[in-house]
């Protein structure tokens, strides 16, 4: 070989090696699991984020079954495969990654084909895959918190990936990225999980162990300060010049009323001249009411030596200057301390703006059903998370609303959840606390879903990037109907500078914190419970007593339970009445859209007209006066007959009974 061949021999190489280099490979992808700076910079080469889902499909538009909640067990098609019935979850083309799976009831073998390979590079049980019990894909990169099952480990494609389950019937997300055609991309292949274990299990490690004392950058520089605020007063915490960016900022609050401290504090941030950040300061630590201990990749609350610590390792670069405010809304002296550390930033046309923006509706009506705007923002940049928190006067689930997702001004939202808890990764109105890398329950009251909730996720590999708007809802969809609780929320995303959004500015009425007192089960005095009455004979079905969310709505927080019965069939109960005599004879029933048209009979007496019990959600009917009876002291029968159904409703034919009273 001549010379100048293997010079040009030698150059062919070179250029491979690094096209290699750049190119988006399993291990690029795993270093973002933790890589908080890259947000703070359009992404390049861009890309979009998206997710395939089991939403109920009837929900086409928001004037048609816009709120169906049959969510589970929808899929792209079912192929047949070997002999065997597999449930396309995922069909799309690359180059592209995978960046996150969910599943409320993981089931059967869950394979990924990549490239239109015949065979998957990865095929598992679901549970166990999902579960973090699969070699090579320890916990927490994957694992099961509060009932709900998430894979975040990146799994890249070059030209084309296909997910499927060989088992129906389950909830799902799949998330996932595409980058533009002709990005090189390294696909997945199984033999990663055995070159890559070491970088693997040390970022598995590194989630395990996330704390506010990382080791700082040697270039770190960290300035403290304190403050005392009067009622009313505002101050200056920080200020900085750039270009730099804020890797650290360190809250420590100290008050007679913690809580309403934590919210009547209000944080602003001004960078370069644009104010991007209002939250009250609990909240904006990612969590609410009061100062609830969880870790995550950006932020978290630690119980320390030195106090409760809020920290928060978003980065937030400015090139002139940043400003950091706080004032106080509420009617109690705060005293503030901590610190802001910052490191040198080359800020260019690819570095973005850090915003956060709170919001809070109190008396939001359960009925009818609606979208709840988290965010809507025009510019140009990413969304990387948010924090729920829900005020529920009931025990009744708050959460059963899906999210969707608006990008660049999608007429159809590229993300279509499956429900409010599965959005933020746990599943079946769990209220375990718990704590992760990217998502969090910090705080769930109880009994059941009544109090105060705190949810939050971080879409750190799973960001959403935007290029002109973006717009987050999180349908308003709650059990218990016409009824009202309170919402509020924080969202977080970055923008190129000029961004806006739809926040308004902060009042004192904003921030004040309505407490909620502790539980107290509800009874109507001298009510016969539903529940406590014998069975004394009934021609079809099946009697339970269930338990039943809604505070002071079901006295008990009970009913008896009537099923697998239909018209014609009937029921009859016993009750008591003190005395021989005219009565008077009321009943509280439920309500829902699988229940029936019943009549009722006191001693085989029909007592007024037929009930028609069909409702939109599930809820009571409210005292129902059945009129006067003549009554034997003691035992007396009350008959339920199953005459219909209304003609909305679904033809299950239930009947529920709350109470009886006898006055």
């Amino acid at each position: 070989m001549s010379a100048t061949a293997s010079i040009k021999a030698l150059a062919v190489v070179c250029l491979a090696a690094a096209q290699l280099s750049a190119a988006i490979t399993t291990e690029t992808l795993l270093d973002e699991l933790t890589d908080l700076k890259r947000l703070a910079m359009l992404p390049d080469p861009p890309y979009v984020t998206r997710q395939f889902s089991s939403y109920d499909r009837a929900s086409k538009s928001p004037a048609e079954d816009w709120f169906a909640n049959g969510d589970a067990g929808q899929y792209l098609r079912i192929e047949e495969v070997d002999g065997r019935k597999e449930h396309v979850m995922m069909d799309a083309d690359g180059p592209g990654a995978i960046v996150r799976i969910w599943s409320a009831n993981p089931q059967g073998v869950l394979r990924i084909y990549i490239d239109h390979a015949a065979e998957p590079v990865i095929e598992a049980p679901m549970s166990e895959l999902l579960g973090g019990m699969v070699t090579g894909l320890p916990v927490p990169l994957a694992g099961m918190r509060a009932r709900g099952w998430n894979l975040y480990f990146p799994i890249p494609y070059a030209t084309h990936c296909k997910v499927t389950s060989d088992h129906g019937g389950f909830y799902y997300h799949v998330n996932y990225r595409t980058w533009p055609a002709g990005t090189e991309v390294v696909s997945f292949r199984p033999a990663d999980l055995i070159a890559l274990r070491h970088k693997i299990y040390g970022t598995a490690a590194r989630l395990l162990s996330i704390r506010e004392d990382v080791p700082p950058p040697a270039d770190r520089q960290k300035q403290t300060y304190e403050q005392t605020l009067a009622p009313g007063a505002e101050a200056v915490l920080w200020t900085g010049t750039g270009p730099r960016a804020i890797v650290g900022f360190l809250t420590r609050l100290a008050a007679d009323d913690l809580e309403a401290a934590a919210r009547a504090v209000v944080v602003d941030m001004t960078f370069d001249g644009q104010r991007t950040v209002e939250c009250p300061i609990g909240d904006f630590y990612g969590t609410a009411p009061g100062l609830n201990p969880y870790a995550s990749v950006p932020m978290g609350i630690a119980e320390t030596d030195a106090g409760t610590e809020l920290w928060s390792h978003w980065w937030m670069p400015f090139a002139r200057e940043a400003v950091i405010r706080v004032r106080n809304l509420g009617k109690q002296e705060v005293r503030l301390s901590g610190g802001v550390s910052t490191v040198p930033w080359t800020w260019d046309d690819r570095s973005l703006l850090f915003h956060a923006g709170w919001r809070i509706e109190r008396d939001l009506p359960t009925r009818p059903f609606s979208d709840w705007v988290h965010l809507e923002c025009k510019g140009h940049g990413r969304f990387v998370g948010g924090h729920l928190h829900v005020q529920n006067p009931y025990k009744g689930w708050w959460g059963e609303g899906d999210e969707k997702i608006y990008v660049d001004g999608e007429p159809f939202p590229s993300h279509f959840g499956t429900g409010t808890e599965d959005y933020y990764g746990y599943a079946w109105c769990c209220n375990e606390r718990f704590v992760h890398a990217y998502h969090n329950q910090p705080r769930c009251d109880g009994p059941a879903n009544y109090g105060n909730t705190s949810v939050n996720r971080f879409h750190i590999i799973d960001d959403i990037p935007f290029t002109r708007q973006f717009k987050f809802d999180i349908e308003n969809w709650h059990s218990v109907g016409d009824a009202a609780y309170t919402r509020a929320a924080v969202s977080y995303w970055y923008a190129r500078p000029g961004g806006s959004s739809f926040f308004a500015p902060l009042t004192a009425e904003d921030v004040r914190l309505d407490v909620m007192e502790p539980f107290r089960v509800f009874q109507v005095p001298g009510a016969q419970e539903g529940e406590s009455l014998p069975v004394v004979e009934k021609t079809a079905g099946k009697t339970i007593v269930q338990g039943l969310g809604g505070g002071q709505r079901w006295s008990n927080e009970q009913h008896l339970w009537w099923t697998d019965a239909g018209p014609g069939a009937e029921l009859t109960l016993a009750f008591e009445s003190p005395e021989a005599g005219r009565r008077r004879v009321t009943v509280n029933l439920t309500r829902a859209g699988d229940y029936a048209q019943v009549q009722l009979l006191i001693n085989g007496r029909e007592a007024g007209g037929v009930i028609d019990l069909y409702h939109d959600g599930v809820t009571v009917s409210g005292p129902i006066e059945l009129g006067e009876f003549d009554l034997e002291k003691g035992r007396n029968l009350l008959t339920i007959r199953i005459v219909g159904a209304n003609e909305a409703a679904k033809k299950s034919y239930m009947f529920g009974l709350d109470y009886i009273l006898v006055r």
